[in-house]
C-alpha cells in the first residue's frame, strides 16, 4: 500500500516538472518559401505566357565559349585523330560567312575590313557525301549478299537521309559547333555540316578509320529496322514470282491456313506460301489479300537473309580478311 502511494507521488511529480519544462520552451515556426516568392513566380508565369519563350541562341554567343577548345575536345571526345584546321574548316557553312558579312556591312565597314578570310566546307561536305555512299553501299553488299540493288539503294537512301543523319549529328554534339546564320540549325545545314565532318575525317586519318566512324555511327541506325520500312515495294508478291524464276524455282501458291473471325468486322487471315509442297513463309491480315502480301514479305525477308532473327552485324574491329573493302571504296 505504501509502495503504491509513493509511485502515484513520483508520477504527480513528474507530470508537474514536464509541464514547468514545456511551459519555458517557445516553438518557432520556420517558412519553407519567402513570402515574396507566391508573387514573383505568378508574375513570371505570366510574363513567359504574354512574351512566349525567349529565342534561342547559339552556343556560340553564351558564356565560357572558345571555338579551338571545342573543337580539340570534340575530336578527344570521338577518339578521332582530325586535323584541327580541316575540323574547323568543317563546322563553317555558307550561310554563316554570308550572315557575317552582312553584318560587318551594316555596320558601315569597308570592303577591305569585312573581307572574311575563312573558308567554307562546301568541298568538305560533297567528298564526304561520296565516301558516305560508296562505304555504306559496299558494307550493304557485305552484309545482305542476297539483296537486290534497289534494295542496297533503298538501306543507303534511308541511311543519309536528313533525318538518320541529323539524329546521329545531334546526339554527337555537332550541333553545338555547327556555325550558321539561323539558330537552331536547319536540318539540311546539319546534315550538309556531318558529311563535312566525314569529309575532314578522311583527309586527316584516311579512308580506314573514316569507314570505322560510319560504321559505328550511320551503320548503327539499322538495327531494329525493317527492311519493307525503307525500301518501297508496290508488289511484293510480283518481286517474289521474280526472284523465285531467277533462282529456278518452282512459282509460289498461296493457301489459306487458318482463319478467325470471319462473320465478324475483324476477321484475321493466314495465308502460306508453298513451292514445290513446301512452306515457304506466312503472313496475316485482316483480308486474304492482304494475308498473302504480307507472306510475300516474309518470304522476300527470307530470301534476303534480312530476317528479325538474322545474324547480329559485326562491329568488332576490322579483321585482315576486311581490309580489301576499305581499300576498295578508298579507290572509288
Amino acid at each position: 500500500m505504501a509502495s503504491g502511494l509513493l509511485l502515484n507521488r513520483g508520477v504527480l511529480t513528474l507530470g508537474i516538472h514536464c509541464q514547468r519544462v514545456c511551459r519555458n520552451v517557445s516553438v518557432s515556426q520556420v517558412r519553407e518559401k519567402k513570402r515574396w516568392m507566391k508573387s514573383y513566380t505568378h508574375l513570371m508565369a505570366k510574363k513567359l505566357k504574354l512574351e512566349g519563350p525567349p529565342a534561342p541562341k547559339p552556343r556560340s554567343l553564351q558564356p565560357h565559349w572558345e571555338f579551338h577548345a571545342e573543337v580539340q575536345a570534340f575530336s578527344s571526345r570521338l577518339q578521332e585523330n582530325f586535323s584541327l584546321e580541316a575540323l574547323k574548316r568543317a563546322f563553317i557553312n555558307p550561310c554563316y560567312l554570308q550572315a557575317e558579312r552582312e553584318r560587318r556591312r551594316a555596320l558601315g565597314l569597308d570592303s577591305e575590313t569585312t573581307a572574311l578570310t575563312l573558308k567554307d566546307n562546301i568541298q568538305l561536305s560533297e567528298k564526304g557525301k561520296g565516301f558516305t555512299k560508296s562505304f555504306l553501299s559496299d558494307w550493304c553488299r557485305a552484309n545482305f549478299p542476297r539483296l537486290r540493288r534497289e534494295g542496297v539503294e533503298s538501306v543507303v537512301a534511308h541511311l543519309t537521309s536528313s533525318p538518320v543523319v541529323t539524329y546521329v549529328a545531334r546526339n554527337l554534339g555537332i550541333e553545338d559547333l555547327t556555325m550558321s546564320a539561323e539558330c537552331p540549325v536547319p536540318d539540311d545545314v546539319l546534315h550538309s555540316t556531318f558529311m563535312a565532318v566525314i569529309g575532314a575525317l578522311e583527309e586527316s586519318s584516311g579512308a580506314e578509320q573514316t569507314g570505322l566512324f560510319l560504321r559505328d555511327f550511320l551503320s548503327t541506325q539499322l538495327i531494329g529496322k525493317d527492311l519493307f520500312d525503307m525500301w518501297t515495294v508496290v508488289d511484293p508478291m510480283g518481286l517474289l514470282v521474280e526472284e523465285l524464276t531467277q533462282r529456278d524455282l518452282p512459282l509460289p501458291e498461296p493457301r489459306l491456313v487458318r482463319a478467325a473471325g470471319a462473320s465478324t468486322v475483324l476477321p484475321l487471315y493466314f495465308v502460306g506460301l508453298y513451292s514445290d509442297k513446301k512452306l515457304l513463309a506466312q503472313g496475316p491480315g485482316e483480308t486474304l489479300v492482304a494475308a498473302e502480301e504480307e507472306a510475300a514479305r516474309v518470304a522476300l525477308r527470307k530470301l534476303y537473309g534480312y530476317t528479325e532473327n538474322h545474324r547480329p552485324f559485326n562491329f568488332s574491329p576490322l579483321q585482315p580478311h576486311q581490309q580489301p573493302l576499305i581499300q576498295a571504296v578508298s579507290s572509288n
